[in-house]
């Protein structure tokens, strides 16, 4: 029962709250977070909706007819989806380790970054045209990892260093919630009543996969690093997901929890990202992003407390990053890659300055890198509150 797990989790956040403090070195300007918020922290759900990671039955069905009735707008960020299927085949074979290379990659880093995203991308193109073929098209992904996937390991940098193995806690931190997305709309979306028809089998095997992310690799990140910085918050919104997908209170307030200790110390009151100041752009909207996310999860859930957390902290940090892209900040971002998680932002927030940032480079994909998800032109611009 809920209830019974009060105390225990006070006892945690302070200790979170601890070690925050402890490992924060250099907080000269970042916000303090409102200590009622600290202290009792937690997402109140009893019951998850699904699918329930960033996209729900209602904004699939919205975006679905609108696409399929011909509008424009809603057209032009379904194309996004079409133009990343058509670049990367659905691959046949799939890695059982994992190679992770520190300030590089590897051709399996690499793929599994990318085949995340393309059973996301498969999913979404099965809501929208109902074609059994995309459903499957993602199945196989899902069940290519999950058959097949193993462990992570690391490979040498390109300089000849080792990489560090906490690298891989982050890695799968980012691929974790993005499989997630995925498997939810093939789980439990229907087109016209008809779901996609994964087995109970496959979905089982899936579910092992994920808990050998969860388990193994993304439960290690706190404390993996002295920083606190986008590894934390990319860590909060990928056990939110994986608390969704396990209908578990437990694993997605974990999640809920930490975020809500970890962006005063990523935010800076002043609305600018510590990666932002003390590193370059896109490091910043890691964290931008995995915030945007997991509050638009967490709204999907029914609580809009990460949009609204710290005098809108999301709003601000966003709103901060336009003032870079508009050379209005001692680190000009101008020109670079505006990451996708701002049209998510957008839609719940409205402000004429997250606008301004949105359409510099609408519609949107998916980042370069391939860290999280993408297509929100096609997914959440202008669906209002949809859950």
């Amino acid at each position: 029962m809920k209830h019974i797990t009060a105390l225990p989790r006070l006892a945690r956040l302070g200790f979170a709250a601890a070690i925050t403090l402890l490992i924060s070195c250099q907080k000269e300007q970042a916000a303090t977070p409102d200590a009622a918020v600290a202290n009792t922290a937690d997402s109140t759900i009893t019951t998850f909706r699904h699918p329930g990671v960033v996209n729900s039955t209602a904004s699939l069905n919205l975006i679905a007819s609108q696409a399929n009735g011909g509008d424009a707008t809603r057209t032009a960020g379904y194309n996004k989806v079409v133009d990343y299927m058509n670049q990367y085949p659905v691959p046949t074979s799939f890695p059982a380790v994992v190679y992770v290379v520190g300030s590089g990659g590897s051709p399996t880093e690499d793929q599994i970054r990318r085949d995340a995203v393309l059973a996301y991308a498969c999913a979404l193109r099965w809501v929208k045209t109902g074609s059994a073929t995309y459903a499957g098209q993602a199945k196989q992904i899902l069940n290519g990892y999950a058959y097949n996937f193993q462990r992570y390991s690391t490979s040498p940098k390109p300089d000849g260093s080792p990489t560090e193995f906490r690298q891989t806690y982050l890695e799968a931190s980012w691929v974790a919630p993005t499989f997630v997305a995925a498997a939810e709309i093939i789980r439990y979306y229907q087109v016209n009543g008809t779901g996609a028809g994964w087995s109970a089998t496959d979905v089982s095997k899936f579910s092992d996969f994920l808990n050998n992310l969860k388990n193994n690799y993304v439960n290690n990140v706190p404390g993996a690093i002295s920083d606190t910085n986008n590894w934390q918050v990319s860590y909060a919104y990928a056990k939110m997901a994986l608390g969704v997908w396990f209908n578990s209170t437990a694993v997605y307030d974990s999640g809920y929890d930490y975020m809500l200790q970890t962006m005063p110390q990523v935010v800076y009151s002043d609305g600018a990202l510590k990666e932002q100041r003390d590193r370059d752009c896109v490091h910043p909207q890691y964290s931008l992003t995995a915030m945007s996310y997991a509050a638009e999860t967490a709204r999907i859930q029914g609580n809009t407390a990460i949009y609204e957390f710290n005098g809108q902290e999301i709003r601000k940090g966003w709103e901060k990053f336009e003032d870079a892209e508009a050379g209005n900040y001692s680190r000009n971002c101008s020109g670079s890659q505006i990451f996708p998680g701002i049209e998510t932002a957008y839609n719940y927030y409205g402000t004429s300055k997250l606008a301004s940032l949105r359409d510099r480079q609408d519609p949107y994909g998916v980042p370069g890198d391939k860290t999280f998800l993408g297509f929100t032109s096609f997914t959440h611009r202008s669906i209002g509150a949809a859950r």
